[in-house]
């Protein structure tokens, strides 16, 4: 069966569509593990034979000249991405295959306060090269011990014979590989069929989107279907749809759980969600960058200052987990150099399209509730919001997530472990969000700070964690997890509930810690860090993120040891 609603055309027959998905869920647990890696393989190599028309249609999609540089954007957070993570995948199901230890060849630590630190990065000898001096680790909830831990590694794919039905996957409409990651997720850890309906800014996508899946399509596990609101809310409705992932905004959840208007008040009123099912979620927030007080080069101020910018304007500023709120040091001595470099990066980045519906209106509303905003330049123009106070309980800038090119600065007194353990608190307890938290720090003062950077880090309530690595590096390693720190409910559900990627398939996970050299090469090595990793591609002043970004996928799609070179050439003169 293939139904392929486009826009324009009838609304799907929705009932046919759930039944040929839970046709399919009754043989995908039939279906053997050498199978279902091979299904995993087609999609990557699916992925492979697609990934210029991918990314060709995304440029267009957000208005960039097919030759710039910010396409490396779309190569990386595009097909890149699902390639690694298919691969990724598939590991994991060939150690359960063979009956043997998923975390065999994975370093296990201890992490503050009980947990466990599972090292996803590096994972191979691949990665010591390509992302050199760059690590990361998933953290468990507290009390996990190893022997549990290893026994649920593989959730789904621990009992692929139970049937747990059809899931509708709402998709993202911002980063192109969100949607396929979300089904895959739901396939594989969820053990769930999928219909995915595409945000409608992917509809030129989603013939691209059906080529990459058309293995699972022709076994009636996947569909891909486009249209309006009503789409989506007629399969989230269906009492054949056993569950609803979603990433978007905290209002489109809403409206999906509780309704809208009286409706919504009613059911919120009493407790009693709309939706009578599972629903996972991945919403944003307002996602802090702290930058520690320290003796910084004029070089490191710079590059720190042009990290920050990439954390606001990569994607337009259009990005779940973009940096909005930098929390300084009022004492520090250099913040005001600081600041002059941050409004001269923010800009000087590359010229770009306000591409994602509503850009305006939302930065303007910014402008309407901070008259003191500066215009620091740049297109579309960049907005500085500076002088916000952290203890002002209306400050519209920590609870509003702009998806824009608005970066707020906010100060508290203090240095050292004092500004950071204020800078933590503030951050945890002013923000609006879990998703993602950043920190930036020079290494003679993480060597001051000792374990208090340890202790703040296991502090800090968010999902994804970056210390000198911007937090969306973590969307981008494929055995990470990727989603918002537990708790959260559906009526109180900031950045969301539950997490995607995370393909090791660990259970009781907490959290992402993703950790990264200060400087680039060759400063990091004339200043004693061991990293040789160049000003990273995501980087928004990267002049060859668009060739880097081409070789990595065809790299990913391909591991070969000739393919490194014009890598680091590339990256290098980047």
């Amino acid at each position: 069966m293939t139904i392929h609603p486009t826009v324009g055309n009838p609304s799907p027959d929705i009932d046919a569509l759930v039944a040929g998905l839970a046709s399919g869920a009754r043989a995908w647990v039939r279906t053997p593990m050498s199978e279902r890696r091979s299904l995993l393989l087609d999609v990557a190599a699916a992925v492979s034979t697609v990934a210029d028309d991918w990314v060709l249609t995304a440029a267009g999609i957000k208005q960039l000249d097919s030759r710039a540089s910010l396409v490396g954007e779309e190569w990386i957070s595009g097909p890149y991405a699902v390639i690694t993570y298919a691969h990724a995948l598939q590991d994991t199901l060939r150690r359960l295959d063979e009956g043997s230890d998923i975390l065999a060849d994975s370093r296990i630590s201890p992490a503050p306060g009980g947990r466990l630190a599972i090292q996803v990065l590096p994972y191979n000898t691949f990665d010591k090269l390509l992302l050199n001096g760059f690590h990361a680790e998933v953290w468990t909830t507290p009390g996990i011990t190893k022997r549990e831990l290893r026994s649920k590694a593989g959730l789904g794919q621990r009992a692929p014979e139970r049937n747990n039905g059809v899931a509708l996957v709402l998709g993202a409409g911002n980063i192109f590989s969100i949607p396929p990651l979300d089904v895959l997720y739901q396939l594989y850890a969820e053990n769930r069929t999928a219909v995915l309906k595409l945000n409608p800014t992917t509809d030129p996508l989603a013939d691209v989107f059906r080529t990459v899946f058309k293995p699972m399509i022709d076994r009636n596990l996947v569909e891909i279907v486009t249209g309006g609101p009503d789409v989506g809310a007629a399969l989230a409705d269906h009492p054949g749809v056993a569950a609803v992932h979603m990433t978007g905004s905290a209002a489109t959840h809403d409206t999906v759980v509780w309704g809208t208007g009286d409706q919504a008040a009613a059911t919120k009123a009493s407790g009693t969600p709309k939706l009578d099912k599972p629903m996972t979620s991945e919403l944003g927030g307002v996602a802090p960058i702290i930058v520690v007080p320290g003796t910084w080069t004029a070089a490191d101020l710079r590059f720190q200052a042009e990290h920050v910018a990439t954390q606001r304007l990569h994607n337009s500023g259009c990005n779940c987990i973009a940096g909005q709120i930098v929390i300084l040091s009022s004492e520090w001595p250099q913040k005001d150099a600081f600041l002059d470099q941050l409004r001269q990066a923010l800009a000087n980045s590359p010229a770009r399209p306000a591409w994602y519906p509503g850009h305006e209106a939302r930065v303007s509303s910014a402008h309407a509730l901070h008259p003191a905003a500066e215009r620091v330049g740049g297109t579309p123009e960049r907005t500085l919001l500076t002088g916000l106070d952290l203890t002002d309980a209306n400050e519209s800038a920590f609870s509003t997530e702009y998806f824009g090119p608005v970066l707020g600065v906010a100060e508290l007194p203090g240095t050292g472990a004092d500004f950071l353990d204020a800078a933590v608190a503030a951050a945890n307890d002013r923000l609006h969000g879990t998703l993602g938290a950043n920190v930036i720090v020079h290494p003679k003062t993480i060597r001051a700070l000792g374990d208090r950077l340890r202790a703040a880090v296991a502090d800090l309530r968010y999902g994804t964690i970056g210390v000198n690595a911007w937090t969306a590096l973590g969307y981008l390693i494929p055995r990470a997890t990727w989603g918002a720190f537990p708790g959260h409910t559906l009526a109180d559900v900031q950045s969301g509930i539950g997490v995607v990627h995370n393909a090791l398939l660990l259970d009781d996970t907490e959290r992402t810690v993703v950790t990264g050299p200060f400087r680039p090469t060759p400063r990091s090595v004339l200043n004693g860090e061991m990293s040789i990793s160049p000003k990273p591609p995501w980087f928004v002043t990267n002049k060859t993120a668009a060739r880097t970004g081409r070789l990595l996928t065809a790299f990913a799609a391909r591991p070969q040891w000739r393919k490194l070179v014009a890598i680091f050439a590339s990256g290098l003169r980047g």
